[in-house]
This record gives C-alpha cells, sequence and structure tokens, in this order.
C-alpha cells in the first residue's frame, strides 16, 4: 500500500518503538516507505540504542528521550520538534504498559497503584501528547494509536489492561471531537494478536494466539505489515473522511459471537 500513497514532505511522529516487532515500528516502516520524514521518542535511555540501530540506515531521524509520565518532558519533546520541523502531520501513539502482577492474577485484585499506572501510561499517554502536540498539528493531521479488542469483551488476564483500552477507545472518540474543528483526524486501530515483546508478556498469549486463527472467520492471524498498513491508511489523505473510529485489523475475530464445534 506504501507505494500508492504518497507522503513525501508530511512529518510523522512515532512515540513507543521499542525494538523490531512492535507494531509502531510496523506502521513507522510503512511511513518511511511513503516517504514521510519521521521522529521517534522513547521511554528511557535504555532503548535509545535499539532505536537507533533500527532507524540506522535512515539519515536525519530525529531522535528524543521522552516519559510520558512526565509534563516536563513531554513539553520538552514537543519544544525540541518544534526546532526541527514546522508542523507535524502525522502522531502515531504505540505506548501501552501494565505491571505484571496486575496481568497475573484476578481484576478484582487490582491494586490502586497498579491500576492508575497502567491507565496513565497506556491511556492518558495519548491525552497528554495530543495536547501538547496540539500547536504543532498541521490541518490534515492524523493521529493514531493502538488498541485491542478486550477493551469491548472480557479476555481473561488481560485485566486492567483491557480498561486502560477501554478509556483509551474513548479518548479517542472526545480528542477526535475537539480537534475535528482544526481538520484534525484521530482514529483507533485494533489489531489482533500480534506477536511483540509485549504480547509475550501477557499470561496465556500463545493458547490466545493459537485460538484466534480457529474462530476468526479467515482462519488465520495477522501480521506485522499488515497492521502497518492500516496504519499508513489511516494516517493518510485517502483516509480524509475517517475519524473516531476504532478499526479492526484482526482477520474478522471481533465479528464473531460463538465458536461452532468441529
Amino acid at each position: 500500500m506504501s507505494k500508492m500513497i504518497d507522503l513525501s514532505g508530511k512529518n510523522a511522529l512515532v512515540m513507543g518503538v521499542t525494538n523490531k516487532r512492535s507494531l509502531g515500528w510496523a506502521i513507522a516502516s510503512q511511513l518511511h516507505e511513503a516517504g514521510a520524514n519521521l521522529a521517534f521518542s522513547y521511554q528511557g535511555e535504555r532503548l535509545r540504542g535499539e532505536v537507533e540501530k533500527l532507524t540506522a540506515n535512515w539519515p536525519e531521524t530525529p531522535l528524543f528521550e521522552c516519559d510520558v509520565t512526565r509534563d516536563a518532558e513531554l513539553e520538552k519533546l514537543f519544544s525540541d520538534l518544534s526546532q526541527a520541523w514546522d508542523g507535524i502531520d502525522a502522531l502515531v501513539h504505540a505506548i501501552a504498559f501494565a505491571p505484571r502482577p496486575a496481568m497475573e492474577g484476578r481484576y478484582l485484585d487490582t491494586t490502586r497503584e497498579d491500576w492508575m499506572t497502567a491507565l496513565e501510561v497506556s491511556a492518558f499517554s495519548l491525552v497528554a501528547a495530543a495536547h501538547h502536540a496540539e500547536p504543532l498539528l498541521r490541518e490534515g493531521a492524523a493521529i493514531a494509536t493502538l488498541t485491542y479488542h478486550a477493551a469491548e469483551r472480557v479476555v481473561p488476564k488481560y485485566n486492567v489492561m483491557a480498561i486502560a483500552k477501554s478509556a483509551l477507545e474513548s479518548s479517542v472518540r472526545y480528542l477526535a471531537y475537539e480537534l475535528g474543528e482544526k481538520g484534525v483526524r484521530v482514529n483507533g486501530i485494533s489489531a489482533g494478536p500480534v506477536k511483540t515483546v509485549a504480547a509475550r508478556s501477557i499470561p496465556g498469549f500463545t493458547t490466545m494466539y493459537r485460538q484466534f486463527e480457529k474462530v476468526a472467520p479467515l482462519k488465520r492471524n495477522v501480521t506485522h505489515e499488515e497492521v502497518g498498513e492500516l496504519g499508513l491508511f489511516l494516517l493518510s489523505p485517502m483516509a480524509s473522511g475517517i475519524t473516531g473510529e476504532v478499526v479492526y485489523v484482526d482477520a474478522g475475530y471481533h465479528i464473531m459471537g460463538m465458536e461452532l464445534p468441529d
């Protein structure tokens, strides 16, 4: 799809890439192939080396350290970016985290601290990023974030992260409403289970992954490339009339009400 979309001269900030299997990286790769100028933010110094390796062949790609739980770092990120660019055309929010204990036990036993951490990092960070990015967002700009079907249906062991994704999807709608008058679009990408480092940390992910392809109408799992191509589409002028939506790329899994026995 990237060959059909020309984003030459467009500026895209990708937040949250940690390694080559990140869905944020899948989207970034498609944006790069379409000709966009890219910048990346990473959470801390320990991740800088990985992002540097990924972008080694992309000259003049700005990298910025930014912990999204710190307002001062968010402010510095967009202040520094304004020195490099005169505007932003696309923003990819690929940030999510929940403490492992909150994913292993019962949701009923989630601690206040773990609940707040998951919601702040995984959902409020989109609101905070959009707030700081707003002065730089050009007319026609687009924001895309990553969500999951557990925001609407129970997925055992997804626990507090599912609640965070629900808040994230609601935030997509409210941000789309408020930024729409500026011509800025906001959408969510709900991908089926993909083998990322973060996904593998979810208890029972392997079982979930195998079950998914049995139930999905296409009888398979989705690929990194398919998620990246949807991200490219939603961030491009081809999706100029789409905002406030959660768009699924899950081989049709979310339409199923039940699985028939063999």
